[in-house]
């Protein structure tokens, strides 16, 4: 086989009945560029578990140009290698333990869904790299799995989900001037899919597992609309559905934890759940698009922060809370947002 680099050695998961105070997240890792400020203060911080939620590499560029004809990927590989390089990154793995999720970047195409020729290759690269080849998630197509983690009372679930591998394709906008439809259109096919129906039905059992706490971890925004780039608001049946299996299996303690936007937002919905939904998304380490950003949500909880950034999740045990944070990349706090989970 082919060269493929492996992530340098990392520490355990928390075990089984460790329960879990501090969470770190975040995403949008450009490798080719510079020490990131962010990556040293999630090294930094005090945290039980740190979780990278996708473009941790930008695997289908080199630079600003696109590299994702090669059946070999040999662009996605020499990203992880130089990813693995990094002080900066091998620091975060001597300080905390990591789940992952990937986007389109470490996919390897750009928005790309279950029509990428190589996805197959692209799964087998990014298992390899994390160590989760051997794991449950390396034994079926995809790459989600869920791990939990505390005792009855204290437990929080973490599922990771793949936004990418079973995805149909989105609609194209029909007027990219227009707010909302930036890129994208929601799409009206009834035969629209983000998950893929094995990874529905894992989801479906994952979710009527026993836990107070539940991170559902997606590449993309699961509660916006105000925006027309990927996001579940793009396949709005899918999103229903996930509304609904969540409901349906009595779910309770669910935060949504996203990336992929090139700034942080923070979210509450009172609407879409039996209580109110919250989500974080945390995004980029490194590859900041702009310093400020004027948009908002209906269901936004303050400004969103468009410069480097990475997100925290405390648990308070015996208040029942959980705060989201949106951290600079200094590791100064700059919006946060409290939900009491029970």
């Amino acid at each position: 086989d082919d060269y493929s680099p492996e992530a340098p050695p990392g520490l355990p998961l928390p075990s089984a009945d460790t329960p879990l105070t501090r969470i770190l997240v975040g995403s949008c890792l450009d490798e080719e560029k510079g020490d990131s400020e962010s990556l040293r203060s999630v090294a930094a911080m005090t945290a039980d578990l740190f979780l990278m939620i996708g473009d941790n590499v930008y695997g289908d560029s080199d630079g600003s140009a696109p590299r994702m004809g090669d059946a070999d990927l040999p662009e996605l590989r020499e990203s992880f290698s130089d990813l693995a390089a990094r002080p900066d990154f091998q620091a975060v793995r001597k300080a905390h333990p990591m789940m992952v999720a990937w986007d389109d970047h470490d996919y390897a195409l750009s928005d790309g869904g279950k029509h990428f020729a190589f996805r197959r290759e692209s799964e087998r690269i990014h298992e390899r790299f994390w160590g989760l080849a051997n794991q449950d998630v390396g034994a079926w197509p995809g790459t989600y799995y869920a791990r939990a983690f505390g005792p009855e009372g204290e437990r929080t679930q973490i599922i990771m989900l793949d936004t990418r591998f079973f995805r149909s394709d989105l609609t194209d906008t029909d007027d990219a001037s227009v707010k909302g439809k930036e890129r994208y259109m929601p799409s009206s096919d009834p035969n629209q899919d983000m998950l893929g129906n094995d990874q529905w039905t894992w989801l479906q059992n994952e979710l009527q597992k026993p836990a107070d706490l539940r991170l559902i971890v997606s590449s993309v925004q699961v509660m916006p609309n105000a925006h027309g780039w990927e996001s579940w608001s793009r396949l709005p049946a899918e999103r229903e559905r996930l509304y609904d299996l969540i409901k349906d299996t009595g779910a309770d303690g669910v935060v949504f934890v996203s990336g992929d936007r090139h700034a942080a937002f923070l979210y509450r919905a009172d609407d879409v759940l039996p209580y109110p939904a919250y989500e974080i998304t945390a995004s980029s380490f490194n590859a900041s698009h702009r310093d400020s950003t004027d948009e908002m949500d209906v269901d936004q909880i303050g400004p969103g922060y468009s410069k480097e950034n990475f997100g925290s999740l405390d648990i308070n045990w015996p208040e029942g809370t959980v705060t989201l944070s949106i951290h600079a990349s200094d590791g100064a706090t700059v919006e946060e947002a409290t939900d009491k989970f029970r």
